[in-house]
Protein backbone atom coordinates (compact mmCIF):
# COMPACT_ATOMS: atom_id res chain seq x y z
CA UNK A 1 0.00 0.00 0.00
CA UNK A 2 1.18 3.63 -0.86
CA UNK A 3 2.74 5.49 2.14
CA UNK A 4 1.53 9.57 2.88
CA UNK A 5 3.26 11.34 5.67
CA UNK A 6 1.71 14.96 6.28
CA UNK A 7 4.33 17.48 7.91
CA UNK A 8 3.61 20.05 9.72
CA UNK A 9 5.89 22.54 11.25
CA UNK A 10 4.01 24.31 14.43
CA UNK A 11 5.64 27.61 15.95
CA UNK A 12 3.55 28.82 18.99
CA UNK A 13 0.36 26.85 17.27
CA UNK A 14 -0.69 25.02 20.66
CA UNK A 15 -4.33 26.91 20.77
CA UNK A 16 -4.73 25.24 16.79
CA UNK A 17 -3.23 21.76 17.31
CA UNK A 18 -6.20 20.33 18.63
CA UNK A 19 -8.96 21.45 15.91
CA UNK A 20 -6.22 21.31 13.26
CA UNK A 21 -5.78 17.58 14.04
CA UNK A 22 -9.14 16.36 14.02
CA UNK A 23 -9.68 17.76 11.08
CA UNK A 24 -7.18 16.09 9.72
CA UNK A 25 -7.78 12.39 11.56
CA UNK A 26 -10.92 13.08 9.40
CA UNK A 27 -8.98 12.97 6.42
CA UNK A 28 -6.78 10.86 6.50
CA UNK A 29 -9.17 8.26 7.84
CA UNK A 30 -11.12 8.02 4.46
CA UNK A 31 -7.44 8.08 2.22
CA UNK A 32 -6.80 4.29 1.21
CA UNK A 33 -3.24 4.78 1.96
CA UNK A 34 -0.66 3.86 4.70
CA UNK A 35 -0.89 7.84 6.57
CA UNK A 36 1.43 8.99 9.02
CA UNK A 37 1.81 12.70 10.46
CA UNK A 38 4.79 14.42 11.49
CA UNK A 39 4.85 17.71 13.47
CA UNK A 40 7.50 19.85 14.08
CA UNK A 41 8.20 21.86 16.71
CA UNK A 42 10.36 24.54 15.83
CA UNK A 43 11.60 25.56 19.14
CA UNK A 44 7.85 27.66 20.26
CA UNK A 45 7.80 29.01 23.54
CA UNK A 46 3.96 28.02 24.36
CA UNK A 47 2.94 24.45 25.12
CA UNK A 48 2.75 23.13 21.49
CA UNK A 49 5.24 20.11 22.64
CA UNK A 50 2.95 18.92 25.11
CA UNK A 51 0.04 19.11 22.60
CA UNK A 52 2.00 17.00 19.95
CA UNK A 53 2.81 14.81 22.68
CA UNK A 54 -1.29 14.57 23.83
CA UNK A 55 -1.72 13.78 20.15
CA UNK A 56 0.50 11.24 19.96
CA UNK A 57 -0.21 9.50 23.05
CA UNK A 58 -4.42 9.37 21.35
CA UNK A 59 -3.35 8.54 17.61
CA UNK A 60 -0.65 6.08 17.07
CA UNK A 61 -0.29 7.64 13.18
CA UNK A 62 1.49 10.80 15.12
CA UNK A 63 5.54 11.41 15.36
CA UNK A 64 6.79 14.35 16.89
CA UNK A 65 10.25 16.27 15.96
CA UNK A 66 11.21 18.70 18.49
CA UNK A 67 14.09 21.60 16.87
CA UNK A 68 16.93 22.55 19.40
CA UNK A 69 15.50 26.10 18.58
CA UNK A 70 13.59 28.47 16.44
CA UNK A 71 15.21 28.44 13.55
CA UNK A 72 12.50 29.46 11.09
CA UNK A 73 9.67 27.72 9.02
CA UNK A 74 11.93 26.67 6.20
CA UNK A 75 14.43 24.83 8.47
CA UNK A 76 11.45 23.31 10.23
CA UNK A 77 9.76 22.27 6.89
CA UNK A 78 13.35 21.15 5.73
CA UNK A 79 13.65 19.12 9.12
CA UNK A 80 10.11 17.28 8.02
CA UNK A 81 10.85 16.73 4.93
CA UNK A 82 13.94 14.99 5.73
CA UNK A 83 12.52 12.84 8.12
CA UNK A 84 10.02 11.11 5.30
CA UNK A 85 11.68 7.85 4.58
CA UNK A 86 8.87 6.40 2.64
CA UNK A 87 6.25 7.50 0.32
CA UNK A 88 5.51 11.07 -0.44
CA UNK A 89 4.57 13.79 2.13
CA UNK A 90 2.35 16.71 2.04
CA UNK A 91 3.41 19.75 3.40
CA UNK A 92 1.26 22.25 5.17
CA UNK A 93 0.65 24.77 7.76
CA UNK A 94 -1.36 23.97 11.30
CA UNK A 95 -3.18 27.20 11.55
CA UNK A 96 -6.10 25.92 9.49
CA UNK A 97 -5.74 28.75 6.57
CA UNK A 98 -4.65 25.66 4.50
CA UNK A 99 -7.91 23.46 4.67
CA UNK A 100 -6.78 19.76 5.23
CA UNK A 101 -9.58 18.44 3.19
CA UNK A 102 -7.91 18.86 0.12
CA UNK A 103 -5.33 16.49 0.69
CA UNK A 104 -7.50 13.66 -1.46
CA UNK A 105 -7.52 16.01 -4.31
CA UNK A 106 -3.59 16.67 -4.02
CA UNK A 107 -3.17 12.42 -3.62
CA UNK A 108 -5.65 12.55 -6.91
CA UNK A 109 -3.15 13.88 -8.92
CA UNK A 110 -0.36 12.09 -7.52
CA UNK A 111 -1.87 8.95 -7.95
CA UNK A 112 -2.24 10.22 -12.04
CA UNK A 113 1.28 10.69 -12.35
CA UNK A 114 2.49 14.13 -10.74
CA UNK A 115 5.98 14.66 -8.84
CA UNK A 116 4.80 18.49 -6.96
CA UNK A 117 0.99 18.95 -6.79
CA UNK A 118 0.53 22.22 -5.02
CA UNK A 119 -2.02 24.43 -3.71
CA UNK A 120 -3.01 27.28 -5.20
CA UNK A 121 -5.04 30.24 -3.39
CA UNK A 122 -7.88 31.17 -6.17
CA UNK A 123 -9.11 34.27 -2.57
CA UNK A 124 -7.52 34.83 0.28
CA UNK A 125 -10.06 35.42 3.00
CA UNK A 126 -9.77 37.14 6.30
CA UNK A 127 -6.59 39.36 4.71
CA UNK A 128 -6.38 42.31 4.14
CA UNK A 129 -6.33 44.87 1.00
CA UNK A 130 -2.51 45.68 1.45
CA UNK A 131 -1.12 42.43 2.02
CA UNK A 132 -3.14 40.58 -0.94
CA UNK A 133 -1.89 43.56 -2.84
CA UNK A 134 1.94 42.78 -1.46
CA UNK A 135 1.49 39.44 -1.81
CA UNK A 136 0.32 39.39 -5.29
CA UNK A 137 3.44 41.90 -5.99
CA UNK A 138 5.63 39.59 -4.89
CA UNK A 139 4.52 36.65 -6.58
CA UNK A 140 4.34 38.44 -9.86
CA UNK A 141 7.43 40.05 -9.81
CA UNK A 142 9.35 37.13 -8.76
CA UNK A 143 7.60 36.06 -11.93
CA UNK A 144 9.63 38.15 -14.03
CA UNK A 145 13.18 38.36 -12.04
CA UNK A 146 13.36 34.87 -11.46
CA UNK A 147 14.44 32.09 -13.98
CA UNK A 148 12.79 29.68 -12.59
CA UNK A 149 8.69 29.85 -12.96
CA UNK A 150 7.68 30.09 -9.34
CA UNK A 151 4.15 29.39 -9.38
CA UNK A 152 1.65 32.67 -8.57
CA UNK A 153 -0.28 32.95 -5.45
CA UNK A 154 0.86 29.56 -4.14
CA UNK A 155 2.65 29.00 -0.77
CA UNK A 156 3.92 25.90 0.73
CA UNK A 157 0.71 23.62 1.10
CA UNK A 158 1.79 20.58 -1.63
CA UNK A 159 2.27 17.20 -1.77
CA UNK A 160 5.82 15.93 -3.19
CA UNK A 161 6.44 12.57 -4.26
CA UNK A 162 9.36 10.44 -3.18
CA UNK A 163 11.43 10.92 -6.01
CA UNK A 164 10.65 14.98 -5.31
CA UNK A 165 11.77 14.63 -1.55
CA UNK A 166 14.71 12.98 -2.80
CA UNK A 167 15.61 15.52 -5.17
CA UNK A 168 14.82 18.40 -2.65
CA UNK A 169 16.95 16.20 -0.20
CA UNK A 170 20.37 16.93 -2.48
CA UNK A 171 19.47 21.01 -1.96
CA UNK A 172 21.51 22.02 0.91
CA UNK A 173 21.80 25.49 0.78
CA UNK A 174 21.38 27.52 4.05
CA UNK A 175 19.73 30.61 3.07
CA UNK A 176 16.79 28.63 1.91
CA UNK A 177 13.66 29.53 0.31
CA UNK A 178 11.57 26.36 -0.04
CA UNK A 179 8.98 28.13 -2.55
CA UNK A 180 11.75 28.41 -5.22
CA UNK A 181 13.26 24.95 -4.28
CA UNK A 182 10.24 23.47 -4.75
CA UNK A 183 9.76 24.69 -8.27
CA UNK A 184 13.90 24.78 -9.19
CA UNK A 185 13.34 20.62 -8.74
CA UNK A 186 11.16 20.53 -11.92
CA UNK A 187 9.12 17.29 -12.57
CA UNK A 188 5.58 17.30 -13.73
CA UNK A 189 3.96 19.57 -11.62
CA UNK A 190 0.17 20.46 -11.19
CA UNK A 191 -1.93 22.74 -9.20
CA UNK A 192 -5.27 22.34 -7.53
CA UNK A 193 -7.19 25.86 -6.67
CA UNK A 194 -8.58 26.46 -3.61
CA UNK A 195 -10.14 29.23 -1.02
CA UNK A 196 -7.82 30.12 1.86
CA UNK A 197 -9.83 30.10 4.97
CA UNK A 198 -8.85 32.99 7.68
CA UNK A 199 -6.52 31.97 10.63
CA UNK A 200 -8.81 29.59 13.36
CA UNK A 201 -7.21 30.73 16.15
CA UNK A 202 -3.64 32.66 17.62
CA UNK A 203 -1.31 35.23 15.47
CA UNK A 204 0.14 35.26 12.21
CA UNK A 205 4.52 34.98 13.08
CA UNK A 206 4.42 36.94 9.66
CA UNK A 207 4.87 40.38 10.30
CA UNK A 208 5.37 42.79 7.53
CA UNK A 209 9.28 43.23 8.33
CA UNK A 210 9.53 39.24 8.71
CA UNK A 211 7.58 38.99 5.00
CA UNK A 212 9.67 41.81 3.44
CA UNK A 213 13.18 39.59 4.46
CA UNK A 214 11.61 36.39 2.94
CA UNK A 215 10.88 38.44 0.35
CA UNK A 216 14.48 39.52 -0.02
CA UNK A 217 15.59 35.82 0.31
CA UNK A 218 13.53 34.74 -2.30
CA UNK A 219 14.73 37.45 -5.36
CA UNK A 220 18.30 36.81 -3.91
CA UNK A 221 18.00 33.24 -4.13
CA UNK A 222 16.64 32.81 -7.31
CA UNK A 223 17.57 35.98 -9.61
CA UNK A 224 20.69 38.23 -10.02
CA UNK A 225 18.26 40.90 -11.42
CA UNK A 226 19.32 43.55 -8.61
CA UNK A 227 22.98 43.15 -9.25
CA UNK A 228 22.05 43.51 -13.00
CA UNK A 229 19.92 46.92 -11.89
CA UNK A 230 22.32 48.14 -9.96
CA UNK A 231 25.09 47.78 -13.07
CA UNK A 232 22.99 49.56 -15.26
CA UNK A 233 21.93 52.01 -12.99
CA UNK A 234 25.53 52.67 -12.26
CA UNK A 235 26.18 52.61 -15.72
CA UNK A 236 23.09 55.42 -16.44
CA UNK A 237 24.25 57.68 -14.00
CA UNK A 238 27.58 57.59 -15.25
CA UNK A 239 26.55 58.92 -18.62
CA UNK A 240 24.45 61.44 -17.14
CA UNK A 241 27.21 62.80 -15.05
CA UNK A 242 29.52 63.01 -17.90
CA UNK A 243 26.69 64.72 -20.41
CA UNK A 244 26.19 67.33 -17.44
CA UNK A 245 30.05 67.42 -17.06
CA UNK A 246 30.29 68.06 -20.96
CA UNK A 247 27.55 70.66 -20.80
CA UNK A 248 29.51 72.62 -17.98
CA UNK A 249 32.54 72.42 -19.98
CA UNK A 250 30.94 73.88 -23.06
CA UNK A 251 28.94 76.22 -20.87
CA UNK A 252 32.47 77.94 -19.23
CA UNK A 253 34.52 78.05 -22.57
CA UNK A 254 31.80 79.50 -24.20
CA UNK A 255 30.45 82.39 -21.84
CA UNK A 256 32.99 82.02 -18.92
CA UNK A 257 32.76 80.77 -15.41
CA UNK A 258 30.85 82.75 -12.47
CA UNK A 259 30.52 81.08 -9.41
CA UNK A 260 26.89 79.57 -9.16
CA UNK A 261 25.31 75.81 -9.24
CA UNK A 262 26.14 75.48 -5.46
CA UNK A 263 21.84 73.63 -5.24
CA UNK A 264 23.43 71.79 -8.68
CA UNK A 265 26.73 70.34 -6.97
CA UNK A 266 24.92 69.02 -4.01
CA UNK A 267 21.89 67.97 -6.22
CA UNK A 268 24.42 65.80 -8.02
CA UNK A 269 27.02 64.40 -5.44
CA UNK A 270 23.65 63.25 -3.02
CA UNK A 271 22.31 61.68 -6.31
CA UNK A 272 25.69 59.97 -7.78
CA UNK A 273 26.25 59.04 -3.32
CA UNK A 274 22.59 57.28 -3.45
CA UNK A 275 23.30 55.27 -6.24
CA UNK A 276 26.89 53.84 -5.00
CA UNK A 277 25.21 53.10 -1.59
CA UNK A 278 22.12 51.24 -2.92
CA UNK A 279 24.32 49.47 -5.28
CA UNK A 280 27.07 48.45 -2.53
CA UNK A 281 24.14 47.37 -0.68
CA UNK A 282 22.69 44.86 -3.41
CA UNK A 283 26.66 43.50 -3.57
CA UNK A 284 26.52 43.39 0.33
CA UNK A 285 23.63 41.16 0.17
CA UNK A 286 25.02 38.80 -2.05
CA UNK A 287 28.36 38.32 -0.17
CA UNK A 288 26.58 38.01 3.09
CA UNK A 289 24.50 35.39 1.60
CA UNK A 290 28.29 33.56 0.22
CA UNK A 291 29.27 34.44 3.91
CA UNK A 292 26.49 32.68 5.31
CA UNK A 293 26.64 29.71 2.65
CA UNK A 294 30.96 29.23 3.11
CA UNK A 295 30.44 28.48 7.00
CA UNK A 296 28.98 25.42 6.04
CA UNK A 297 26.66 24.92 9.46
CA UNK A 298 23.88 22.49 9.41
CA UNK A 299 20.43 23.57 8.79
CA UNK A 300 19.52 22.62 12.46
CA UNK A 301 19.91 20.55 15.12
CA UNK A 302 17.00 18.15 16.60
CA UNK A 303 16.51 18.44 20.58
CA UNK A 304 14.13 15.24 20.50
CA UNK A 305 12.41 13.16 18.11
CA UNK A 306 9.32 10.93 18.51
CA UNK A 307 8.48 7.85 16.11
CA UNK A 308 4.65 7.47 15.33
CA UNK A 309 3.67 4.75 18.29
CA UNK A 310 1.98 2.65 15.13
CA UNK A 311 5.26 2.04 13.51
CA UNK A 312 7.26 -1.06 13.86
Amino acid sequence: MAQLTVVIPAYNEAVVLDAFHRRLAAVLDGLPLECAVLYVDDGSGDDSWAVIEALRARDPRVGALRLSRNFGKEAAMTAGLDHVQAGAAVLIDADLQDPPELIPELVAQWQAGYDVVYATRSERAGESRFKRFTAAAFYRGMERLSDTAIPRDTGDFRLLSRRALDALSQLRERQRFMKGLFAWIGYRQAAVCYQREPRQAGRSKWNYWRLTQLAIEGITSFSTAPLRLATWTGLASAMLAFGYGLWVLVKALLYGDPVRGYPTLILVILFLGGVQLLALGVIGEYLGRNYAESKQRPLYFVDEQKPPRGSP
